[in-house]
């Protein structure tokens, strides 16, 4: 076979007509390219015509220097396959370090993918497979990920680990991560492994959209606990959706997230925790000019991490828990977070806190902000049924209900329960929690808003299209709605909390009815210690300006308005 520096599909065997098997002849073409490019230094790139093409029970192993070039999203199609092979994963392309001896000397260079999409929705594994990708490469230099459609895989879309002076650019990540049922690794939209390069990783995702995955919409992730969290990553203007955790930083350093929208998703738009392959939180990052609204848990989560972290001027409105929370959980860093940074944003309409501090803080600058109207999760319990009450995929509706807009926020809904879910169930919606069935106990949802009648439920799982497992309750179902939680404040320190910098903030309530009951609240599990709170307005709540249930100690208190 000759080596072209471009080479058309259709010229060397692919078929593209959605039945033939087209893998072998893209594996053999890969590999001439490949071994052209190893003997003269010149990449190669296969420009494939607009076609369905199959890649049936064995993903291609890829070559350095070989681009795949497509005709446009929906017209050309690799459609992924495993009918002959169910314990098989078949990712589209594929290197990695465990199968094929991947490293920083042996790495894949020069390539493009462009312009095509990746069906994975015909691989189905016998047991979740964190394989079952759409792309699997890493070690990838100098690499350039554009206009990409990856859709239905089992496991994560696009799923690359250490990409150094690498773009990915204008990639759509829908229902990926199908056969994760949201607590294994993988099963993101995009996923990126990092730390392989070593303390620097030149890496940018930008104007991505991930909708529906399973769990991350995007993701970094450090790969082994022993390296150093790397620098030099950036994600802007992305787009995250409906997946469990919008975008999360699992182990990098000075991560910047900026101008992006993270919306809807089920336990936090942006995350910062333990819950990577090496329980290793991000530090140093940097959020600004970002949307989270209207996640179904909380806007942003932040744990397990030695800090520092800032977020200025975002927007973190609508969310059915809290609009920050600051959290550990177990397995991951325990220290105090130091240098905890939020700055003119504006945090608003949340179910439960604007800030709530459930894990220790070291010298946290708060100020500027705009945290108003919070604790929207006002609504007494209520229960209903019969005549008037009716469900849809997504909604429960009771024509004769006349509930507080927005009060029923973030609860947990018990519908077709014995005498209408009798017994006790909190009600606070727990990040992560799923929609359930128990036994005599009828099914839940959780409710992401309300108006006088009607309820907005969040999907059972991400990419769903319904909140019922066992399908829509019919006419007249009996349910329950539990009581509001008390107190719903601006800010709540829960935890240690050591020399803090509270000042210029407007923490009020102008809503009516105000539900927002105090500015600023320390638990009785709280110390507050030094410091200086100074220069805020905490008028304007709905029971009162403060509340100290552990009084604070030492530090400087002065002009606060309330």
């Amino acid at each position: 076979m000759t080596a072209p520096l471009t080479a058309d599909a259709h010229d060397y065997g692919l078929a593209g007509d959605g039945t033939a098997d087209d893998r072998p002849a893209l594996q053999k073409l890969v590999d001439a390219l490949g071994d052209a490019t190893a003997a003269d230094g010149r990449p190669r790139t296969v420009r494939v015509p607009a076609g369905r093409y199959v890649i049936r029970d064995r993903p291609v192993l890829w070559r350095s220097g070989v681009s795949l070039i497509g005709a446009g999203r929906g017209a050309t199609c690799f459609a992924l396959a495993n009918p002959g092979a169910p314990t098989r994963p078949v990712p589209l392309a594929w290197f990695t370090t465990a199968q094929h001896g991947a490293g920083r000397d042996h790495h894949i260079a020069d390539v493009t993918f462009a312009h095509f999409e990746i069906d994975g929705s015909g691989v189905e594994t016998e047991g979740y497979e964190v394989l079952a990708k759409g792309l699997g490469l890493q070690y990838v230099l100098r690499g350039r990920f554009t206009d990409l459609y990856i859709h239905d895989t089992a496991a994560t879309g696009f799923g690359c680990d250490f990409l150094q002076d690498t773009v990915v650019e204008g990639v759509l990540a829908e229902r990926c991560g199908r056969q994760d049922p949201g607590e294994k690794m993988g099963g993101a939209g995009i996923g990126i492994g990092v730390g392989g390069w070593g303390p620097v990783e030149r890496l940018a995702v930008t104007d991505c959209t991930a909708t529906g995955n399973g769990t991350n919409g995007i993701f970094l992730e450090l790969q082994q606990d022993d390296w150093v969290p790397p620098r030099g990553i950036r994600v802007t203007a992305c787009h995250t959706e409906g997946n469990r955790y919008g975008i999360s930083d699992w182990g990098a350093d000075g991560l910047l997230v900026t101008g992006c929208t993270m919306l809807g998703n089920h336990v936090a738009g942006f995350d910062v925790s333990a819950q990577g392959t090496t329980s290793v939180g991000g530090r140093g990052g940097i959020v600004t000019g970002c949307v989270l609204d209207g996640n179904v848990g909380d806007g942003i989560a932040l744990g397990n991490t030695p800090g520092p972290y800032a977020f200025r001027g975002n927007r973190v409105s609508g969310n059915g828990r809290y609009g920050y929370w600051q959290h550990n959980l177990a397995g991951g860093d325990q220290e105090p977070a130091t240098d905890i940074v939020l700055e003119s944003n504006d945090i608003h309409d949340n179910a439960l806190d604007g800030i709530r501090v459930d894990a220790p803080l070291h010298e946290p600058a708060i100020f500027g902000n705009r945290i108003r109207n919070n604790g929207r999760r006002a609504a007494p319990e209520t229960r209903g049924g019969g005549a008037g009450v009716h469900c849809g995929p997504l909604s429960l509706t009771d024509e004769n209900a006349d509930w507080l807009p927005g009060g029923h926020r973030g609860k947990r809904l018990t519908v077709g329960a014995r005498n209408a879910g009798a017994g006790p169930r909190d009600a606070e919606v727990e990040a992560g929690d799923r929609v359930t069935a128990g036994d005599g106990d009828g099914v839940t949802a959780v409710v992401t808003d309300n108006t006088a009648t009607e309820l907005t439920l969040a999907p059972e799982r991400p990419g769903a299209e319904t909140a019922w497992p066992g399908g829509t309750p019919g006419p007249g179902a009996a349910y329950r709605l539990p009581d509001a939680p008390a107190p719903r404040t601006g800010l709540t320190a829960a935890a240690a909390v050591t020399h803090p910098y509270v000042h210029g903030n407007r923490v009020r309530d102008d809503g009516h009815p105000r539900t927002q009951t105090h500015a600023l609240w320390i638990a009785h599990e709280a110390t507050w210690t030094g410091g200086r709170v100074s220069g805020n307005d905490f008028s304007g709540n709905a029971s009162a300006a403060t509340r100290f249930d552990s009084a604070p100690s030492g530090g400087r208190w002065r002009d606060n308005d309330g």
